[in-house]
């Protein structure tokens, strides 16, 4: 059954997302070339109704129960109509901001979503949220759906790297035995794939902010669903699962305070502009975080089943791996190499 949604979702997603183009094209839904873009003619966007299309219908036919998500759909669909509004009009920050968060609330106020404690390493209680525990879950949810968008800036690549991210959600799950979180994460898997079919390099159809607020609402929901309740630190599965699109939007906002400028502030200075720069063809950048996104995939599920000081080396090492990888590509900016200078530093005689 659950390879079943998958195969169907996949074969919808082929066949609606040429229609999907079409239509992008006919509301204005379009991506047009400029100094920040790295494509040289104007592409349709919104691609991602197709995923959310593909989704939907495989839901509809594998799901028993569908009134019990329906909080789920609802937070979904909202998510979509922001996204499609602004792939159409380009919407200003604060809309699009409202919108997620609107989305937000619905899954945690109807669907009963929250984030109630987490897990303290080396002590028997738990640290509770009490009433702080539904803004952390709103937080939880802009947040991944904002660094999955902002790594949509290659072919394939928000598209892979959520894929993945799924991949890893669904394992987690099976092992856990939660069939509903492995099935919708089995469909949004196959409905990716399917679209991916025209999204990879070189692109036909971008998704657009319709697919990467889709992607990264579905993630959110799934991180929480899955993990809210293990034995570990609550939120560190999902944020090693999440691994590179956290860490590209967490030093992009690094980079903005040590460069001084505004927080919201585009620019052309991601992971994938990085590795770029450095030389890797569109395809190449695009596959070695595929990579990068494998591995933090594979080190979540070691962290799952991690002793508790297993668990804090993973996690240890993951940092200072990061720190360096950071560092050496310049993600911040040339000169941020704190770590660099000082291991430099203790190796000269």
């Amino acid at each position: 059954m659950l390879i079943g949604a998958l195969l169907v979702a996949f074969l919808l997603s082929i066949f609606l997302t040429p229609f999907v183009g079409k239509l992008a094209f006919k509301l204005g839904a379009t991506d047009k070339p400029n100094e920040r873009k790295v494509h040289s003619k104007i592409m349709p966007r919104m691609g991602g109704l197709a995923i959310f299309l593909s989704f939907f219908i495989t839901y509809l036919l594998f799901m028993d129960d569908f009134g019990k998500q329906l909080p789920l759909l609802v937070g979904a669909l909202v998510i979509i109509l922001i996204g499609m509004a602004d792939d159409i009009f380009e919407l200003r920050a604060a809309p699009k901001f409202l919108g997620q968060v609107l989305a937000a609330l619905i899954i945690v106020l109807w669907g009963g979503l929250e984030v109630e404690f987490i897990n303290l390493p080396f002590f028997t209680d738990t640290l509770e949220f009490g009433v702080l525990s539904i803004p952390i879950t709103i937080l939880w949810i802009v947040g991944i759906i904002n660094a999955i968008n902002l790594i949509d800036g290659l072919d394939g690549l928000a598209g892979g790297v959520s894929t993945i991210a799924l991949v890893t959600i669904a394992t987690m799950a099976l092992i856990k035995g939660d069939l509903f979180v492995a099935m919708v994460a089995l469909i949004v898997i196959g409905s990716t794939l399917g679209f991916l079919k025209y999204n990879f390099h070189p692109a036909k159809i971008f998704m657009g902010d319709t697919g990467a607020l889709f992607l990264g609402y579905i993630i959110a929901v799934l991180s929480l669903l899955g993990f809210k309740n293990v034995t570990m630190i609550s939120l560190i599965v999902p944020i090693i699962i999440l691994g590179v699109p956290i860490s590209d939007t967490f030093f992009a906002i690094i980079r903005r305070v040590v460069n001084k400028q505004p927080i919201s502030a585009a620019d052309k200075s991601h992971l994938h502009h990085c590795l770029i720069n450095l030389g890797f063809t569109h395809k190449q950048t695009v596959l070695l975080i595929y990579a990068l996104a494998a591995c933090f995939g594979l080190a979540a599920i070691i962290f799952s089943f991690a002793t508790m000081w297993g668990a804090l080396i993973l996690v240890t090492g993951l940092l200072l791996i990061i720190e360096i990888f950071v560092e050496k590509i310049g993600l911040v900016n040339s000169n941020y190499q704190p770590l660099l200078k000082m291991l430099n530093f203790k190796n000269k005689p």
